[in-house]
């Protein structure tokens, strides 16, 4: 089940290395949903479309991405959600669990925070840490929320420097914290 955190990782080290940015507002000023996940978007981030993840080798099991406009020390912050198919039915706080434990096997791994956030009203815990999982690669800061739905497992995973300013940090945690599987209702 967590293999997916591992691809969730290779994802976000493909598309930071191509191009995306920082900002400075972190509020909602777009929502996303695509039929499956959804989240909200901060000011200076695009939606990746899927053509251009094909042409980056990113892995097939990333069903969206998001990418910063600006750079930020030189790397392009990204947002990745991958999705995996489960053998069973497994709770949230299991399946967040079994994610957290899956990426601490990564080269250089050391967690700097883990807390608990609401997505679709489970608990699941938003797991910050640090690592290096290639070799010639830059350590990196990694931000990682994963939850179930059914016999599918989805992660989020938001990759950024080791060190970022607290705006920009703000608008990661905004997408990770907007996190859903739930079809948004539609005012009319």
């Amino acid at each position: 089940m967590p293999r997916l955190a591992h691809s969730a990782i290779l994802c976000c080290l493909l598309l930071s290395a191509c191009s995306g940015g920082g900002g400075e507002e972190s509020a909602c000023v777009q929502d996303y949903w695509d039929g499956e996940v959804g989240t909200c978007l901060p000011e200076n981030w695009i939606v990746v479309d899927s053509e251009t993840l094909l042409q980056r080798g990113v892995p097939p099991e990333t069903i969206a991405a998001f990418q910063a406009e600006q750079a930020v020390s030189g790397q392009f912050p990204t947002v990745a959600i991958t999705r995996e198919t489960l053998s069973q039915d497994v709770s949230a706080k299991d399946y967040s669990d079994a994610s957290v434990r899956s990426v601490s096997v990564l080269q250089g791994y050391e967690e700097v925070d883990t807390r608990d956030i609401s997505v679709d009203a489970e608990k699941v815990s938003l797991h910050i840490f640090t690592a290096q999982p290639d070799d010639g690669e830059p350590r990196r800061r990694y931000y990682q929320v994963s939850m179930p739905k059914g016999r599918k497992g989805y992660t989020m995973t938001a990759t950024t420097p080791v060190a970022i300013e607290d705006a920009a940090e703000g608008q990661v945690l905004a997408i990770l914290e907007g996190f859903t599987l739930t079809e948004p209702v539609v005012e009319e």
